[in-house]
């Protein structure tokens, strides 16, 4: 019993000419040698627009739905006053400098609380989770549990050692910020590669040394990740922090606007808040891109 050989296909010739190209053929590669996976359809400027646009379609609508239906009537507008109020509100108050103030007391407080805390978790957790993985998993039980505390339930005890004033706030975004970079950090860096570990031990490398250039880089993407969580949660604290012993920032405005009864002003507040915190989490996302450009690739 015969084998024969497995037939090929090939692509249909003319007399006389090569096979013709394009119909059996793989595609010719690239100039730079190698072949494409795929090929980006080419779309017109109109249909780039229409893409980039989509995400912001949907909030056009409900502004504009904000703006017709206490106009209409089918909102009670001393409740949800139009949008064209708020702007007006937020014009104003920008004019007289009163927003940009208060703008920037509450994202300076962010920011310092983002860097201390980053400052303070990612060595710490980069000590426990590369040079005493023993100590690390004797805290993991304490740590997830202080992660789950509630940062504005702590307030009373803030209060009580730091009193009524910057610290306190501060302490309160700090602990909003700590816990999700001390744990992320820590399960970056037990979950490198032992291969890489030891290869870096075996070329001789000290402990700082393999620190530096092998758990660190390695577990970077995930450290800024826990950074924007961090950053999440500190603006979910920022105006629960700042209603309380403060006389600038968002939050005092959301407390000011309750007192007096502003419902504009409170919600451009919570507004101008989401916006930050939108604004702040997209350039964490550019910096990761940077940072970790070999993720991205």
């Amino acid at each position: 019993m015969t084998c024969s050989a497995p037939i090929r296909k090939r692509a249909p010739t003319l007399p006389g000419q090569a096979p013709i190209a394009g119909l059996l053929d793989p595609p010719p590669p690239a100039a730079n040698g190698w072949a494409p996976l795929h090929a980006e359809p080419v779309r017109s400027w109109g249909a780039r627009v229409h893409a980039r646009l989509l995400d912001v379609y949907g909030f056009a609508a409900l502004l504009a739905l904000w703006e017709l239906a206490p106009r209409l009537g089918w909102l009670n507008r001393r409740y949800f006053p139009p949008i064209s109020v708020i702007a007006a509100t937020g014009l104003r108050m920008l004019q007289n400098g009163e927003l940009p103030r208060h703008v920037a007391a509450s994202l300076g407080r962010t920011l310092v609380a983002l860097g201390v805390a980053l400052a303070v978790a990612v060595p710490f957790g980069l000590y426990l989770g590369g040079r005493a993985p023993r100590l690390a998993r004797f805290l993991q039980p304490l740590f997830n549990l202080l992660a789950q505390v509630n940062a504005f339930a702590l307030f009373p005890v803030f209060v009580l050692f730091f009193g009524i004033g910057e610290v306190a706030k501060f302490a309160i975004l700090f602990w909003a910020c700590v816990w999700p970079l001390l744990l992320g950090t820590v399960g970056a860096v037990q979950g490198v590669d032992p291969l890489l570990v030891k290869t870096a031990r075996s070329m001789g490398l000290s402990g700082v040394e393999l620190t530096r250039r092998v758990l660190l880089p390695a577990s970077l993407p995930v450290i800024v990740t826990a950074a924007r969580v961090g950053t999440l949660f500190a603006f979910l604290m920022l105006a629960a922090a700042e209603m309380a012993g403060a006389n600038q920032g968002l939050g005092w405005v959301v407390l000011n606007a309750m007192q007096y009864n502003s419902l504009d002003r409170l919600f451009l507040a919570a507004f101008v808040i989401a916006g930050l915190g939108a604004l702040l989490q997209r350039a964490l996302v550019r910096l990761e891109k940077r940072l970790v450009f070999w993720v991205h690739a």
